[in-house]
């Protein structure tokens, strides 16, 4: 494999670099006097080694997922845990109930219970702060289902780029690329959530604001009370049941035709701490772009005023800051989404994060087989006709993993002495709600 040659081989030049130092160190030892003496060390050839392994993510709150769709089972290690806090797999398990298949008409109607175990890293309920592991099974597999992908390739998924890339490919579920695979971001992002509310108060909610034509207005959500069972109130986890009927009605519609359709998850986050996010390349932004972004079908990521605020100028787009009844400085708006400078500044974090249409449909489509010939292909299998219900915890989960391993780069770098009280606080201080509406 490439990687294996790559790692025998030396850096460029260090060949020739023994040889050289041989010839150097007999030079020196002819220039050398009883007074002046030269001592050249030799050191072995460093060789260049590659990592490509694309199923970790954060630095100090760091989550690897593991498993396939059609495989054992899956799961994740979380390292990095805070120790002695209380942790149990009932607070796991309320997020994959959310997440898991077959909860109603509108998702896949694959059976799975979705229960989890952990395996190390929690002791009398509390976490040790060693890593730890969750496990769950799967028991609803049908891999006869993808005789045909084992030969085509299905239109717009990954069964082609993962030849490509591999040469070989898991084809019964897709593989790590199936959506099964954000169990393990659910059940690390549901510590996260956890370790967060109990820090500072910190709340992570997402919602659908969009199904394929049917757009929610903004204003019918009051993000500042905006509450978990208002979004669980209904099958598309829309939090007004009005336009939650029309999204359902839109999925229904096409479901019955073996069609399928995309949509928007909006999320938001309240009382995050102030100072998190970090310049250049680490901005927070950037950070959530990236959780976001890496789950299955993403299309798009839209961060406080998003593309429409290209539609304002200068003075209509910036928030003008004011001191709040607490002496905080404050925006009297909210268009920058919760950050400025890539650095949260204690308002509301808002995002909308695109889903395109499911790519695996119950209808008839041109393809290319393996050995490069044209054929017509009726994928077969359980799949959502619409994924954005189920994407919800799924995009909590990634925001929650992001927030925390910030957190703790915040802690580890600007809290470890003395902050300054003139401009900074403490990270478990946060805003009280506003006393006027922010646009």
């Amino acid at each position: 494999m490439a990687s294996s040659s790559l790692s025998s081989k030396p850096f460029l030049g260090s060949a020739l670099s023994t040889e050289r130092l041989s010839g150097l160190c007999s030079d020196l030892r002819n220039l050398s006097s009883p007074s002046l003496h030269f001592s050249v060390r030799r050191r072995p050839a460093k060789k260049l080694q590659v990592q490509a392994a694309g199923s970790t993510f954060g630095n100090y709150f760091r989550v690897t997922t593991y498993g396939e769709s059609h495989g054992g089972g899956v799961g994740c290690v979380i390292d990095g845990v805070p120790p002695r806090r209380p942790l149990s797999e009932a607070d796991l398990q309320a997020d994959l109930d959310r997440r898991r298949p077959g909860q109603s008409r509108i998702t896949t109607p694959r059976k799975e219970t979705d229960t989890c175990k952990i395996l190390s890293g929690v002791q009398g309920g509390l976490t040790t702060g060693t890593p730890i592991h969750v496990f769950v099974p799967n028991t609803d597999q049908r891999g006869g289902d993808y005789d045909e992908m084992s030969i085509a390739y299905r239109p717009s998924h990954a069964d082609l780029t993962y030849d490509m890339k591999y040469g070989i490919r898991s084809v019964q579920g897709g593989g790590r690329s199936s959506a099964r695979e954000t169990i393990g971001r659910v059940a690390a992002g549901a510590v996260a959530k956890k370790i967060l509310k109990d820090f500072s108060g910190t709340e992570v909610f997402a919602y659908v604001s969009q199904v394929h034509k049917v757009v929610l207005p903004e204003d019918l959500v009051d993000h500042y009370t905006l509450a978990l069972d208002q979004i669980e109130s209904n099958i598309v986890r829309c939090p007004d049941p009005e336009y939650a009927e029309k999204m359902i009605a839109a999925i229904d519609a096409v479901r019955v035709r073996g069609e399928s359709i995309g949509g928007v998850v909006t999320c938001i986050v309240r009382n995050c701490p102030r100072g998190l996010g970090s310049p250049v390349f680490d901005k927070l932004e950037a950070e959530l772009a990236k959780a976001c972004m890496s789950l299955p079908a993403t299309k798009g990521f839209e961060f406080g005023s998003g593309f429409a605020g290209t539609f304002l100028t200068g003075s209509e787009h910036n928030d003008e800051f004011y001191v709040d009844e607490q002496g905080r400085v404050r925006t009297r708006t909210n268009r920058s989404g919760g950050t400025q400078g890539g650095i949260s500044n204690g308002e509301i974090i808002n995002m909308r994060i695109a889903f395109k249409p499911t790519a695996t449909i119950a209808r008839k489509q041109n393809t290319v087989t393996r050995d490069k010939k044209e054929t017509e292909l009726i994928a077969r299998g359980r799949h959502d006709p619409c994924v954005v219900p189920r994407a919800v915890p799924m995009v909590e989960a990634g925001v929650a993993l992001v927030l925390m391993d910030q957190l703790m780069a915040q802690y580890a770098q600007c809290h470890l002495f003395p902050y300054n009280p003139d401009v900074q606080e403490p990270l478990n201080e946060v805003n009280s709600p506003p006393t006027m509406s922010l646009s």
